[in-house]
């Protein structure tokens, strides 16, 4: 246990609206003031990195908290060089709270002469010095076996369950789609949490990031569709699936997207795009367009992390947020009667 009688947090540049929230989460839960750990995270005039951790943090218990989004390099080097620090100031255990894990797409060789990168950046965060991962959605559930030290992988699906019931009020005619072979498992599992029939929307890549085909498998005429996946990028094929959607019948078409990476076109083509609703979390910090958006609307995962961050803490059980009946209490500001 650390000399501390309470979690330390401390964050980068890449997510301080996150990190501040969960600190007022942990607040409220502990009936304490968590206040994130005085430190600076600055670049020399060459954009290299400095840390400086301003408290003692001898014999702690550090939570670091540092999505690796855009940019994906920048704030990778940040979350190790913040270990670094941490780790040559003696802290107890450095847990990595990363709610967008970057390079989760480069899990696997699709052709030859190609890396993969998930495992080389796992490997570095593990040699920087961390001691556990907390992170959400990952791209690939597999990723957590590229890590030799503990993973928890916390899903927003019991969120989302939560947001649809509130939000959709009738489940008759809901119908949850996975926009591709590869998401069924993630969109099954929604399915089954909010009582809804599953369809999948088959697509065919001629290349990478342009899709030649879309075909949708299940019957969607009549019906209000939710998309499901776990980040969004360009938004082309989600706004693609959505018009196929239309065309094959559904009423409405809205998506539930746990990781808005948002580059390039993507808000623009979201903002013209057939679909009603994009509904994201805050694990990556959202831009201003992203924000002032009409048909896009932010969920929070502060309360989430902040009550995994205590479980791990405190050596109780963090599956247990896998569970809507879990999380309904720590949602009630936001869904009140859930």
């Amino acid at each position: 246990m650390p000399s501390n009688s309470e979690p330390k947090l401390i964050s980068g540049n890449a997510n301080k609206a996150l990190a501040t929230s969960i600190a007022k989460r942990m607040s409220m839960h502990r009936g304490l003031t968590v206040d994130l750990v005085d430190a600076r995270v600055e670049r020399f005039n060459d954009a290299e990195i400095f840390v400086e951790v301003f408290e003692n943090v001898r014999g702690e218990d550090m939570f670091i908290i540092q999505p690796t989004s855009n940019p994906a390099n920048d704030n990778l080097m940040e979350l190790l060089i913040m270990t670094d620090a941490l780790r040559r100031s003696s802290a107890a255990r450095i847990t990595a709270v990363i709610p967008y894990f970057g390079y989760a797409r480069q899990d696997r060789r699709t052709k030859a002469r190609t890396p993969i990168s998930a495992k080389l950046v796992a490997n570095l965060i593990a040699e920087a010095g961390v001691e556990r991962v907390l992170t959400m959605d990952l791209h690939a559930a597999q990723i957590q076996g590229f890590f030799d030290l503990p993973v928890d992988n916390l899903y927003a699906s019991p969120v989302f369950a939560l947001d649809i019931k509130h939000q959709f009020k009738d489940m008759s005619d809901v119908m949850v789609v996975s926009p591709d072979v590869g998401g069924v498992a993630r969109a099954r599992e929604l399915a089954q949490r909010v009582g809804a029939p599953l369809s999948i929307v088959d697509k065919r890549r001629e290349k990478a990031g342009e899709v030649a085909e879309m075909t949708v498998i299940g019957d969607v005429s009549n019906k209000r569709c939710i998309i499901v996946d776990d980040m969004v990028d360009t938004a082309g094929t989600l706004c693609k699936a959505a018009e196929v959607l239309t065309a094959a019948g559904a009423t409405e078409v809205h998506s539930y997207i746990t990781h808005g990476v948002l580059s390039g076109p993507a808000v623009e083509r979201i903002s013209k795009s057939v679909m009603k609703q994009l509904v994201i979390t805050d694990s990556i910090e959202p831009t201003e367009a992203v924000k002032t958006a009409k048909n896009i609307r932010i969920v929070p995962t502060a309360p989430l992390f902040a009550q995994a961050i205590l479980n791990i803490w405190g050596g109780t059980s963090v599956s247990s947020l896998f569970e809507s009946d879990t999380l309904s209490p720590i949602y009630e500001g936001w869904y009140p009667g859930s």
